[in-house]
């Protein structure tokens, strides 16, 4: 933090002329406010010693960076040492010059820089709270925004000094906490979550900013947001906090979606991907995306990645510069299979895939080709050349598919848990939708929101499962160190969230609920609800967030032929092939089964 000139010559002026006042006092203490000559005659060589000592002291403990407005307990600690060290290096020099001269030093009661000291701490440090003491008094603008800080702990109350109060008039705190019920801070009361509305109606508060708790345990931001909304609060913002300051950013979807899995265990995924050569698929799509840059920050030794796009490869080398690119199409098996041979991966991560549903029933055999024949290929060059695990990342509409794209992932899954694989061990992962993913609804209502136009949602009761990005695919990485072979993975997403309900938050998070939501009728492919295992009696916990399917077992050759034909097959016989291979697929034509009306 830089020290204006201004600023600091104006400190350097009051500093010393206190440390001038508090000195003088300290003899007229000392001498009974009687100061002979004799005293008088060193007065100013002492002074001038010890005034020096202490701006020195000063600027050695950063006294002079401590922002006027913003001093603090963290001020006065740094001012204290301060004094502690020129007091006490002034008195080893008065000590040892007084050895040298004798009797010949001049005249100095020992005891004045302990009186000294008290009265210039007193009196330097009223001198730097005054400002922050005279800002927190002043009443707030009238235009200033009427504004609750959640959390009544050190956190809550370094927010509520870094407010600037041209902007924002802080009424009141909120806590759960009983013991902090009815205290105050800067006299402002701390109030709990029941006089919340009172407050908020009384005062006109429409905006909280949330502090983060120093102990790391809160309500969970939905539901904190949830009771704020209750309240009236039509705006909350969330205090990030830094050495170099107090940053607000208002909550987004993410934010109240985000599960933050407690059992994730950094170091089973570091011990997999250490110094390994990494493979990733579709590396330029979301999760593929993610998946590359996770890769990097646990240590890869060399990391391969494989996309048909050339922008994506770009785009995602670009973040990876140490990265080799790729650019080809698992669908193409010779080139796949010299891929493999030249690079020699440890580990593949196979996310390459069409993933839209509705694009997917519009071009059925293009999926089944890329999605099935992709993966196939995959799995069949990674047994061919030793790799030690091969992951697949599915779907939750794998189970009881009702679309092109989910039967497809159902037949993936099939093939590697029944194709056999020698020492390479093959598993799949399989999760919902992941917030802010190419094509997913978030970023669509974003647009929509941002066009001011209405949301459109399919049906009032359609529910999907969420999970961040980054939580997924970390999570993936910690289902691949767990990989023996044959296994599908199942990642605990939590409770499903209805899309209208989903909708609702997004539009009053941006402060746009006039806008409403628009109901457009299920789409081809489309259910109302997602699941995520066949049978709930399959799941045997390994993590409390990651559940193991059991295997499912078909004939293999039978399941080869019908793959093999769906490269001769026409659009119009994908459907009946997929369905021969995963029975439970029972393909939904779509329809708008509701009106078309806006809430």
């Amino acid at each position: 933090m830089s020290v204006s000139i201004k600023r600091l010559g104006f400190f350097l002026a009051f500093d010393a002329a206190l440390s001038f006042v508090s000195f003088y006092s300290a003899y007229l203490l000392r001498l009974n406010f009687e100061i002979s000559e004799e005293f008088y005659a060193a007065f100013w060589g002492y002074f001038a010693i010890l005034c020096a000592l202490k701006i020195a002291a000063f600027a050695a403990f950063g006294v002079y960076r401590v922002p006027w407005r913003f001093f603090s307990l963290d001020g006065l600690q740094r001012l204290v040492w301060a004094h502690i060290a020129a007091y006490g290096s002034f008195l080893a020099l008065f000590i040892i010059v007084s050895g040298l001269l004798g009797e010949a030093t001049p005249l100095f009661p020992k005891s004045i820089p302990f009186i000294d000291g008290a009265i210039s701490i007193v009196l330097i440090g009223a001198l730097r709270a005054s400002k922050r003491i005279v800002f927190e008094r002043r009443a707030p603008r009238k235009a200033a925004k009427s504004i609750a800080v959640v959390g009544a702990h050190e956190n809550g109350e370094r927010i509520y000094r870094s407010l600037d109060r041209v902007k924002y008039a802080p009424r009141f705190f909120i806590d759960d906490d009983p013991l902090k019920r009815g205290q105050r801070i800067h006299g402002l009361e701390v109030a709990d979550f029941e006089k919340l509305k009172a407050l908020a109606t009384k005062y006109g508060v429409t905006e909280a900013i949330i502090a983060p708790n120093p102990d790391g345990e809160r309500l969970p931001l939905k539901e904190l947001y949830d009771r704020l909304s209750d309240a009236g609060i039509k705006e909350a913002r969330f205090a990030r906090l830094s050495d170099s300051g107090v940053e607000h950013e208002k909550l987004k979807i993410e934010d109240l979606l985000a599960r933050n899995p407690k059992d994730l265990d950094k170091e089973a995924i570091r011990s997999l991907v250490k110094g390994k050569t990494v493979l990733v698929t579709g590396a330029g799509g979301s999760i593929g995306g993610e998946l590359s840059r996770l890769l990097t920050r646990y240590e890869a030794g060399e990391l391969i990645l494989v996309d048909s796009s050339e922008y994506n490869l770009y785009s995602i080398c670009e973040e990876a510069p140490q990265a080799k690119p790729k650019l080809l199409n698992a669908v193409d098996r010779e080139a796949v299979y010299k891929l493999f041979a030249e690079t020699k991966p440890h580990i593949v991560l196979h996310a390459a895939a069409y993933k839209h549903v509705p694009l997917s029933e519009a071009n059925p055999k293009s999926t089944a080709i890329n999605n099935v024949i992709g993966a196939k290929n995959c799995v069949d060059a990674a047994i061919e050349y030793g790799v030690e695990v091969f992951t697949l990342i599915s779907t939750d509409k794998a189970v009881r598919p009702t679309n092109v794209m989910g039967a497809t992932k159902r037949v993936c899954e099939l093939y590697l848990q029944n194709v056999p694989s020698g020492a390479t061990r093959l598993a799949a992962v399989r999760f919902g939708n992941v917030l802010d993913s190419s094509g997913s609804v978030v970023p669509r209502f974003r647009r929509l929101i941002d066009e001011d136009k209405p949301l459109t949602v399919t049906h009032p009761e359609i529910t999907r499962y969420f999970m961040l990005i980054g939580e997924a695919c970390e999570l993936v990485l910690q289902a691949t160190s767990l990989a023996k072979g044959g296994e599908i993975f199942v990642l605990d997403m939590g409770e499903p969230v209805k899309i209208v309900d989903l909708a609702n938050r997004m539009l009053a998070l941006a402060d746009k609920r006039e806008l409403g939501i628009v109901y457009t009728g299920l789409r081809a492919g489309e259910k109302l609800y997602e699941e995520l295992l066949i049978n709930d009696g399959d799941k045997t916990a390994q993590y409390p967030s990651i559940f193991v399917g059991r295997p499912t077992k078909t004939d293999f050759a039978a399941l080869s032929a019908r793959i093999a034909a769906l490269s001769q097959a026409d659009d119009d016989e994908i459907a009946a092939i997929l369905k021969a291979i995963a029975p439970e697929f029972n393909r939904n034509k779509g329809g708008k089964d509701v009106d078309l009306q806006r809430i």
